[in-house]
């Protein structure tokens, strides 16, 4: 998709401006995409599917070694449908991060997980972040976007309030995002 209207600068660089073969590199180089449904190729293995993606990449990290870092180095030669729905979208994260991306675009990534894996996979995230990946989630629930560091309130197609976590836990971050909400449903201000 391109912009229907205004900029996109990233790093300094209007991305907006670049022609097809250019906005395609910077895709393929500099951004790493995970999945709602995780994309995974049923027929190959994990590393498989993360070796896969690495074959368009310059710059690529280890597979093995990304599988290992969101914890599925014992289970590299097992196939999608052997996967808990958890592991396969560790799989789909470790295939967007082996790229080395400078951005990780997440489309609701825990709408398909139950609580549990919902809760690693955020924690997974967590960690990653604290490395310096750049992460930008969209996400499903009030709780996984009380993980982050800061949210982003979209109206109308422009950013209309944001929360930054600062010294905020969790909870005090859900129950901010809570009350937004609220306000958007009620029509209310923001505070």
């Amino acid at each position: 998709d391109t912009a229907t209207d205004g900029v996109l600068t990233v790093d300094g660089e209007e991305i907006t401006a670049y022609n097809a073969k250019r906005l395609t590199g910077y895709r393929r180089e500099d951004i790493g995409f995970v999945f709602q449904f995780y994309n995974l190729v049923p027929n190959l293995t994990a590393l498989e599917n993360v070796e896969l993606a690495l074959q368009i990449c310059r710059d690529p990290l280890d597979a093995r070694e990304v599988l290992r870092e969101v914890g599925l180095g014992d289970r590299l030669d097992n196939f999608p449908a052997q996967l808990s729905g958890g592991e396969q979208q560790r799989v789909s994260i470790a295939r967007a991060l082996a790229k080395n991306p400078k951005l990780l675009l997440c489309d609701e990534p825990t709408g398909a997980l139950d609580s549990r894996s919902t809760d690693e996979l955020l924690s997974l995230f967590a960690k990653i972040n604290k490395k310096g990946q750049t992460i930008f989630m969209v996400p499903h629930s009030v709780k996984a976007a009380s993980r982050a560091g800061r949210v982003l309130f979209i109206r109308d197609g422009e950013v209309f309030h944001q929360i930054y976590r600062g010294g905020m836990s969790d909870e005090q971050l859900y129950q901010k995002i809570s009350d937004t909400l609220t306000m958007l449903a009620t029509g209310g201000e923001s505070r």
